[in-house]
């Protein structure tokens, strides 16, 4: 029976790593948003102490980005669309934002981790299904500035386990950055995120004694590993069809999803 329970676990990995691509590559969203609340639901059905299971889930879901985003870095800078200039001004915020997202993960209870998450997710959904974007309203700040919006932003997606992409992109908008340019910068940022993140929070874990086998820390490798192989692959895949089905449909489709999640997410 466990073998089975555990073949089955494996094959939902795997499946959490296809939708994760596929739609992250259609809707331009991080795949945090939905690993993070699959893993919270894989891992209590493993067993994983109840104390652990959100800094498991987010550490875990760090950890997959730290690949797709060097994937998806790598092909936005190949169309010239990252500004590396404003990326490395970003870059020392983000590193700091995420050790103080890291130390914060680890100093709070996995529900009080949950609840936060479970209101992200109903806020993005909000913002998805409405069409919610920022218009202009000033230029990029300068060093200091953008410095501490990475200090925020770092913060929050270290905490939630997500890439950054749907904090930064819309603060790049706002900031007058054109929608091409700021998709990319958040795909460059979110490398040193989920790098900062995940190292932070595997340190913050790594002499916990109630973290399960098989786990560095708060990073319970095998899933990390699944989803990252199926994410690679279905992500570009995902990408392509965005040009072939109805976007604004699956956006409002997926919205009412994350909104289920979201108020799942905040009951015990």
């Amino acid at each position: 029976m466990l073998s089975e329970i555990s073949i089955l676990i494996i094959v939902i990995y795997a499946l959490t790593g296809v939708f994760a691509g596929l739609i992250g590559g259609m809707l331009g969203l991080g795949g945090g948003i939905i690993i993070v609340p699959v893993l919270h639901y894989l891992f209590i059905q493993q067993g994983f102490p109840s104390s652990l299971l959100m800094q498991l889930a987010v550490t875990t879901s760090l950890a997959t980005i730290i690949i797709t985003s060097m994937s998806a870095t790598y092909t936005h800078h190949r169309k010239g669309a990252v500004s590396w200039p404003t990326v490395i001004r970003f870059a020392p915020g983000i590193l700091i934002g995420a050790v103080i997202g890291a130390i914060l993960a680890d100093s709070l209870s996995s529900n009080a981790l949950r609840i936060a998450f479970g209101v992200f997710e109903i806020f993005v959904a909000i913002q998805i299904g409405f069409e919610i974007k920022p218009r202009a309203q000033t230029a990029l700040p300068g060093t200091t500035g953008l410095i501490g919006s990475g200090v925020g932003i770092g913060l929050l997606s270290t905490l939630l386990g997500i890439g950054g992409g749907t904090l930064m992109v819309p603060f790049l908008l706002w900031c007058n950055v054109n929608i091409r340019n700021a998709v990319a910068i958040s795909s460059a940022c979110g490398f040193p995120i989920a790098i900062a993140g995940t190292t932070a929070m595997v340190i913050a874990g790594w002499n916990n004694q109630d973290a399960p086998a098989n786990s560095l820390g708060y990073l319970y490798w095998p899933a990390a590993l699944i989803i990252i192989a199926m994410t690679i692959f279905f992500a570009p895949m995902g990408a392509r069809l965005a040009h072939y089905l109805p976007i604004p449909t699956l956006k409002r489709v997926f919205a009412v999803v994350l909104l289920i999640v979201g108020i799942r997410m905040l009951i015990p």
